[in-house]
């Protein structure tokens, strides 16, 4: 693995900073191809992104990601709902706290694991 180099590491100090300091959806576009899976991750944290943004954080590969889209409390119920898995065997922790997230806002899921409105 190629080590980065001092200007590497000062950028993308910086990006992380933007990141954690954006104040609205438009500062966080920047952040949802960002190379570094770590500054997405904190992109996805940030209290100022609003549920639309968020939705679109939902589309990252890394699982890391969406659950900081979890998290968020700006998350939307649609957001979450598209998070769920139906096939049993590819749930995971995004599943789980998605669905946890879900019933906390009063959804009520049947035996299979799916919102009961689901059907």
């Amino acid at each position: 693995m190629v080590k980065k180099t001092a200007e590497q590491k000062h950028a993308e100090e910086r990006r992380y900073i933007a990141a954690r300091d954006a104040v609205n959806a438009v500062a966080l576009e920047p952040f949802l191809t960002d190379s570094n899976q770590g500054i997405r991750a904190l992109a996805a944290m940030n209290p100022n992104a609003n549920a639309e943004i968020l939705d679109r954080f939902a589309d990252d590969k890394f699982w890391g990601v969406r659950m900081e889209v979890v998290r968020n409390a700006n998350v939307s119920q649609a957001t979450l709902r598209r998070l769920l898995e139906s096939d049993t065997r590819q749930r995971g922790v995004v599943h789980h706290a998605a669905r946890a997230k879900l019933e906390e806002r009063g959804m009520i899921f049947s035996v299979d694991g799916m919102p009961e409105d689901a059907a």
